[in-house]
Parts: C-alpha cells; sequence; structure tokens
C-alpha cells in the first residue's frame, strides 16, 4: 500500500468544511496548525494595520489513492465553481512511514477494495 501527505491551506472559516469533508471520505487523522501567508496581492489595511486574514494548514496521511479523492472535494470548497481560489491543496509521496494505527491501514485497505467494486 502507498501513502501520500495531503496538505491544505485554508481560511479559517472553511476549516470546518475542509474537515468534515476529509473525514466523510474516509480520512482518520488530521493534524491542524494555525498559518499565516503573504500574498502576491496588496495587503488589506485598517487603520494601518496589515491584515492577510488567518488560515488553518491541515496535514493528513492517507492511501494514495484516498488522497487524490480528497485533494478534489477539498479543491471543491476553496475554489467554488471556478471563481478566485481562496486556499490550496497538494499531495506529497510518502516513502517511508511509521506509527500509523493498525485500524487506520484496515480502514484504507476497506477504501480500496470497495473502490475497486
Amino acid at each position: 500500500m502507498k501513502f501520500s501527505v495531503l496538505a491544505a491551506i485554508v481560511p479559517d472559516d472553511l476549516e470546518q468544511e475542509c474537515i468534515d469533508a476529509a473525514r466523510d471520505l474516509g480520512a482518520g487523522g488530521i493534524t491542524i496548525m494555525p498559518g499565516r501567508g503573504i500574498s502576491n496581492t496588496t495587503r488589506k489595511t485598517f487603520f494601518g494595520l496589515a491584515y492577510d486574514g488567518s488560515q488553518s494548514v491541515l496535514l493528513m496521511v492517507l492511501e494514495k489513492g484516498l488522497s487524490l479523492e480528497i485533494l478534489k472535494a477539498v479543491h471543491k470548497i476553496i475554489m467554488p465553481e471556478g471563481r478566485d481560489s481562496k486556499g490550496i491543496v497538494f499531495t506529497l509521496p510518502l516513502e517511508h512511514l511509521a506509527g500509523i494505527d493498525f485500524s487506520q491501514v484496515e480502514k484504507f485497505e476497506q477504501h480500496l477494495k470497495h473502490s475497486m467494486e
């Protein structure tokens, strides 16, 4: 079985929707970190203070096929109907992995069986 890391950087107001979509598709554990970014566009100011908005970084270790499904679901949330993107989502291949819960591996295997039917 091959694994991937899925990383999604999303606005805080879309965090829970992205988490729910990932969990509904079979993601187990999700690591959530606060984020802050600098875009290539002019930053908004409020009384001379810059505000870029707060973001969440979601990290997931997933079976490779499942990571693509979740990537597509998160993409629909952060870029609805072709509008400007409100975040970014990408996957990276994993070569070595230790510490994943065996019950999660079983869920990934069940997902693979159902997707092949």
